[in-house]
């Protein structure tokens, strides 16, 4: 899956993302529980806008479950090692790919499932990115869990195609691609899961 996600995307995490993560784990964790928790939100916010969509409700409730359980496990991990949940303001990434989608339908739908794979493939990348770095819990876990990311990633983009047009979602593929890059190549102000570099 990974040189399929490579593909997807339009550019690999910096090294210097890398390296930032590396230095503020307790961050990296309680913004990843966070995204857990988002991934989990979306997918049943979703289950209520496609009450019609039986295909979608059956992807997202098992993708809601399984975030969820991330979600656990990633506060079980900040448990152990005696990270202090505190709050963290979100970062910019969600919210402006979110711009990139459509705001009628039925392409409404398409380009939030496109935004959707593009934010799995990300973070099966970083994932990937992080594990060789990191200690023998926190990279066995991490691993594991590159691995659910890129079957969402493949889920989310099974849907688009299956409620979209081919040639109409290779356009917004195209038009997420290079919004994402941006995101993730420039210099951002705070350091976050799915940040740009730290300023």
């Amino acid at each position: 899956m990974l040189p399929e996600i490579h593909e997807f995307l339009g550019c690999r995490t910096p090294d210097a993302w890398v390296q930032a993560a590396l230095a503020d784990q307790e961050t990296l964790l309680i913004d990843h529980k966070n995204c857990e928790f988002k991934a989990a939100s979306t997918a049943l916010s979703m289950i209520a806008r496609y009450a019609l969509l039986p295909d979608l409700i059956n992807m997202m409730s098992r993708l809601a479950r399984e975030e969820l359980v991330h979600h656990e496990q990633v506060l079980r991990l900040m448990k152990k090692r005696k990270v202090q949940l505190r709050l963290l303001t979100a970062g910019r990434y969600a919210s402006a790919l979110r711009k990139q989608v459509r705001s009628h339908e039925p392409v409404k739908l398409v380009d939030t499932l496109v935004v959707g794979a593009f934010i799995e493939a990300r973070s099966c990348e970083r994932f990937e990115a992080l594990v060789p770095h990191l200690d023998e819990e926190l990279g066995r876990f991490y691993h594991g869990l590159l691995k659910s990311e890129a079957r969402h990633y493949q889920g989310y983009l099974k849907l688009a195609y299956q409620y979209g047009d081919s040639a109409d979602i290779a356009r917004v593929i195209e038009r997420v691609r290079v919004a994402e890059a941006e995101l993730i190549e420039s210099v951002d102000s705070e350091f976050r899961f799915h940040s740009g570099v730290p300023a």
